[in-house]
């Protein structure tokens, strides 16, 4: 029997993962990652691991991308807390261009999700010191580096609560253009 239960979402290619809670007396027991199951929708490998703790709730970090050749796969859990997770199809040509999803991704419903290469991510938190762990298929290189601007009115986001946190980097993207033709990445 799997332990991981993947779901595909309506945006090609990323999918909302959650495990198979196991308890007892002690406690729980859930399946992170298995080579073997996620084989089923990726074969790439994860060579790095963040974790970001945010305190303020209402706090958005995003929407972030890497262009090619370091264009990356994300796994995104949450941990502690809860955040509204937020992903947009920028792939060039694809029939969900500038989509966006919205989970809820909390330590509760243990649900992660999976970000293909050329989408922007971000999050929103919807409660003090919520914390994520972030599966990455490629080293995080500055120079290859892309966001899109989280109130550019073109992605029509809705966050769910006031934005605050915003860093300067992330406040000062500009906004998308009606010719943006997306990023680069075989579909």
């Amino acid at each position: 029997m799997d332990k991981l239960n993947i779901k595909e979402l309506s945006l090609t290619g990323a999918y909302i993962i959650s495990a198979n809670k196991h308890e007892d007396d002690r406690g729980s027991f859930s399946r992170v990652f298995c080579k073997q199951e996620m084989s089923k929708i990726s074969n790439e490998n994860f060579v790095q691991v963040n974790h970001s703790l945010t305190i303020k709730k209402g706090t958005v970090r995003g929407m972030h991308f890497q262009h090619q050749p370091n264009a990356e796969v994300k796994m995104v859990k949450c941990i502690k807390g809860s955040v509204l997770d937020v992903i947009i199809d920028i792939r060039k040509n694809s029939p969900t261009f500038l989509q966006h999803h919205c989970e809820v991704l909390s330590a509760k419903n243990m649900k992660m999700i999976y970000i293909p290469k050329g989408f922007a991510h971000g999050f929103q938190t919807l409660e003090d010191y919520s914390e994520l762990l972030y599966f990455h298929s490629s080293i995080y290189t500055p120079n290859n580096e892309g966001a899109l601007n989280v109130r550019d009115p073109l992605l029509n986001i809705k966050w769910p609560l006031d934005i605050i946190g915003l860093s300067k980097k992330d406040a000062q993207h500009k906004f998308i253009s009606t010719d943006f033709k997306g990023i680069e990445i075989e579909l």
